[in-house]
């Protein structure tokens, strides 16, 4: 078995006793008398490893004993570069070389293996000396098996408007908006981190967005505040692409123009300073039409600040109640109070004391306790007595208690949690890329008969499930997709990493000239650099790195050479122009990421990448041919690209995107061949004369994929040359199916009732047949529906429970003519929570009916309408709404309504 061959607590230790066995076995035959010497320096270094997993398992260590960690820590690291760079230089045997290649090989080989039979002496006597500086302590292990998202967790963070305590000062904040006045108002939330102020901000943003139109926003701001991102972004969220070179003042003037006849809801969360208040208030334009803005802060003089006429509109975050912590306490970990055995009942209650009403601290220690199958007394008990007590909040006791959950982790998940801060603050955290990343760094391998794929998505779910990273976004199976981590975790994970030189930060270049120690990790936050300035630190050392990530506005990044022993290249500059002329020297790079607007060319060759198994570059233009030879390659992304020969690459799982247009045949029928492949976007550009044919080839190849469970489609035009498709020997894994809305069906394809996987649909049909609803009507675990009637409707769509009731719905979003078509049957999507319907306002449905029968959906929380307008007046408009309303109060449970006018009507063709 295979376990994690980094982590923070051994170094690389696991890594190079890996190596050192395989060379023995192989290498090392040839040089018999070095045999005896490197299984010496194995057997030592095994008792090391025993002994670090020993420490990390400790709270406290003596000065002595530290030191002695940290040195064979960071020794470890250093012999697996020494052995890489030696397997490096013996290479392989090329069978095509000529005699006098071979020959030269043969004498540069000679001359490494003697090199290295000298650098392993030099391992040996370090060894020897680290070893005698300390004890050996007792091994321990732990295992790992499958971990799913708690559905708890999901609950918590999804059901934000639910929330234990959110309650009461949500109606009081929406009194604050709701006054009447049609001045600009801003309302500030005030409170010591962790009291819950922008889940607060989310759950009213999301009861009155429908008020406010479209023009609502959320944007965040931290502690380094980058203005002209953030001023990006919110003009994103409003509909507008600004230009990536538009400066500060022009970002401002779009803004104002934008909004100066618009009635804006605007969230800026968590402001540190009154300087960053200052520019980011001047978008606000004063139209008198009501418009509102809120901002949450932790300091009350940057709250004072934010307020606007002289009127102090400060909402302040207090403390949960007794009742509500143990509310939020019990729910987390048993469901309910009633539900919590008697005799942990006082323990409970003592621990909650400690918590002090704080959310974040009561979250992570029931998250804690939680994920333990015991429920002794003895362990409550003794994470009473660790925790010291909030009952004034300091920055200082919230640590503590943060600290708590972060000493009951195991190894492998410190290792894992800590390096998410790599990533800069209230950074929004792809979890498919962190999971890559882990796996290129060797956090998460084999084990236990699991892929290191699911070994790292096992871990991430025990670090979701322990609420140590916060949900951002939930799939139709209840996985997170995104993530973040919380402001005083971030600080947790900053003190931990530098007790364990686990990653530098470098937000300036002076500060870190001249560094005493390795860097192995390094995490680059630099803005405003342009071509001419150094972006690294001069005079310290980059070829130990084996992770680095450059964020912010920089205009150039360093010579990738000074990286030699790299695992983790992630580069995301807006503007950046980024060499890679250096990066076939990287031949220990597993992970390469660069976000999509950067300027960039690839070499000619990447084979010698030996090891990649991530290249994620958004588009790319003359992908090297020499693609196809990298054997490791798993997660590709490069854009529409040409892939002769992609049939070979067999360890391919995630292919974005294959364009049926510039592929030849031979390329599209190749694509069956890749049976490991579980995630595919197909892609069509402009349509060659042969489209008919590619389609069939495609649809053949697509019955050939048995592991895929995601395909995403974005053709032109009718596909109905996929509606033939037959299902494989074996049953569909397929669980999602996403169809972008340039393309469609004629109809629903009888073969989409055989995916019995599927939980999420995105698709588009000319029309909507009783016999398509029926085949959707039976999927068995369908949560998601994403569904456009390209038709004008004239008559009834009935959703009734004939050969199905859509039993597992939770989301429907449906794209209609006219609502007033639309009829729920009883018995029909008994857990259906929210529905989006998109419409225009006909002759037919002015009356602002709602769809027929739904009140027959029982579970319903929420109707969202979106409604095309084009034409109609002002009275008319709200007459539709005000109607609209009262149908759905008629509801038995008050479905909350968010209705939105467009000013163009939706386009559909004719009946």
């Amino acid at each position: 078995m295979d376990r994690i061959l980094v982590s923070t607590s051994t170094g690389a230790m696991n890594s190079v006793l890996r190596k050192l066995t395989n060379l023995m076995g192989e290498e090392f035959a040839k040089l018999k008398n070095l045999r005896k010497e490197v299984k010496f320096v194995s057997d030592e270094l095994s008792g090391m490893k025993d002994a670090l997993e020993g420490l990390s398992y400790l709270d406290e260590l003596d000065p002595q004993t530290k030191r002695w960690r940290d040195i064979v820590r960071e020794m470890s690291y250093d012999i697996e570069e020494i052995i890489d760079d030696f397997m490096q230089n013996i290479g392989g045997t090329d069978k095509s070389d000529g005699f006098v290649s071979s020959t030269i090989r043969r004498l540069k080989t000679l001359r490494s293996r003697h090199r290295i039979a000298q650098q392993i002496e030099d391992v040996k006597k370090l060894v020897l000396e680290t070893s005698a500086r300390h004890q050996r302590y007792k091994i321990d292990t732990s295992s790992s098996s499958n971990v799913a998202i708690d559905p708890r967790v999901a609950t918590l963070y999804e059901n934000a408007a639910n929330l234990v305590g959110v309650e009461e000062p949500t109606n009081e904040l929406i009194n604050l908006l709701r006054d009447g006045e049609k001045k600009l108002k801003v309302v500030s939330i005030v409170g010591f981190g962790g009291l819950g102020k922008t889940t607060l901000a989310s759950v009213v943003h999301g009861k009155l967005k429908g008020e406010f139109s479209s023009c609502t926003a959320f944007v965040l701001v931290s502690q380094k505040p980058d203005i002209p991102k953030l001023l990006r972004g919110l003009l994103s969220q409003l509909g507008v692409e600004p230009s990536i070179h538009a400066c500060e003042s022009h970002l401002i003037d779009m803004l104002r123009e934008h909004l100066k006849n618009e009635r804006y809801l605007i969230i800026i969360d968590d402001i540190w300073d009154v300087s960053a208040w200052d520019i980011i208030k001047c978008v606000f334009p004063e139209n008198y039409l009501g418009s509102r803005v809120i901002t949450t802060t932790r300091i009350q003089v940057v709250a004072k600040a934010c307020c606007f006429h002289g009127h102090d509109h400060i909402l302040e975050m207090k403390p949960l109640n007794d009742k509500d912590s143990r509310r939020l306490f019990f729910g987390r970990i048993f469901g309910s109070e009633e539900a919590c055995p008697h005799h942990l009942r006082g323990v409970s209650v003592e621990i909650l004391k400690k918590c002090g009403g704080l959310p974040l601290a009561i979250v992570a220690i029931s998250s804690m306790l939680a994920s333990e199958d015991s429920i002794q007394k003895e362990r409550w008990e003794h994470v009473r007595s660790c925790l010291g007590s909030l009952t004034n909040l300091t920055l200082e006791g919230v640590r503590q208690i943060l600290n708590l959950s972060y000493r009951d982790l195991p190894l492998h998940l410190k290792t894992c949690l800590l390096y998410l801060g790599m990533y800069p603050e209230d950074y929004i955290i792809s979890r498919y890329d962190l999971e890559r990343q882990w796996m290129a760094e060797g956090f998460a391998g084999k084990e236990n008969g699991q892929d290191g794929v699911k070994v790292a998505s096992n871990y991430f779910n025990e670090l979701v499930n322990r609420s140590l990273i916060q949900p951002v976004k939930f799939d139709s199976r209840g996985s997170v997709t995104k993530c973040r981590i919380h402001d005083m975790m971030l600080d947790l994970i900053l003190l931990k990493s530098a007790e364990e030189n686990f990653f530098t930060i470098v937000d300036d270049t002076r500060a870190i000239t001249g560094l005493d120690y390795k860097i192995r990790r390094l995490s680059i936050h630099l803005d405003s650099l342009s071509n001419g300035q150094a972006i690294l630190p001069r005079n310290t050392s980059m070829s130990h790195v084996r992770s680095v990530m450059f964020f912010g506005s920089s205009e150039s990044t360093p010579d990738l050479l000074e990286f030699k022993f790299l695992r983790v290249l992630f580069i995301n500059l807006p503007r950046a122009t980024v060499d890679l002329s250096g990066l076939p020297k990287l031949y220990q790079l597993r992970y390469l990421r660069i976000s999509r607007i950067c300027l960039y060319q690839l070499p000619a060759q990447i084979r010698a990448l030996q090891h990649l198994q991530t290249l994620d570059l958004g588009r790319c233009s003359n992908i090297p041919s020499d693609i196809v030879q990298l054997p490791h390659l798993m997660n590709l992304n490069v854009g529409s690209e040409v892939f002769d020969g992609i049939g070979k690459m067999k360890s391919l799982q995630h292919l974005c995107a294959f364009d049926l247009a510039v592929n030849t045949i031979d390329n599209i029928e190749n694509i069956g061949e890749l049976t490991n492949l579980r995630y595919l976007f197909i892609s069509c550009g402009p349509h060659p004369e042969d489209t008919e044919r590619r389609v069939d080839v495609l649809r053949s190849s697509l019955g050939k994929l048995r592991n895929l469970d995601n395909l995403l489609v974005s053709m032109r035009g009718c596909i109905d040359g996929l509606m033939p498709l037959s299902p494989p020997p074996t049953p569909y894994r397929l669980e999602r199916f996403v169809m972008f809305r340039n393309c469609w069906f004629s109809r629903i394809p009888s073969w989409i009732g055989e995916l019995h996987n599927l939980g999420e649909l995105q698709l588009q049909v000319c029309e909507l047949l009783n016999d398509g609803v029926g085949i959707l009507s039976e999927l068995p675990v369908l949560v998601h529906l994403d569904m456009d009637i390209r038709r004008a409707v004239d008559k009834m769509i009935a959703i009734c429970a004939g050969r199905g009731t859509f039993p597992a719905l939770k989301r429907f979003s449906l794209q209609i003519s006219s609502m007033t078509y639309l009829d729920f049957q009883a018995g029909v999507m008994p857990k259906l929570q929210r529905l989006e319907v998109m419409h225009n306002m006909s002759g037919s449905d002015q009356n602002g009916a709602a769809p027929a029968g739904i009140e027959h959906l029982l579970a319903l929380e929420e109707l969202s309408a979106a409604i095309g307008c084009e034409g109609a007046t002002e009275p008319t408009k709200r007459s539709t709404e005000s109607a609209l309303r009262s149908a759905i109060n008629m509801h038995p449970s008050h479905p909350r309504v968010t209705i939105r006018f467009f000013r163009r009507n939706l386009k559909f063709l004719p009946e």
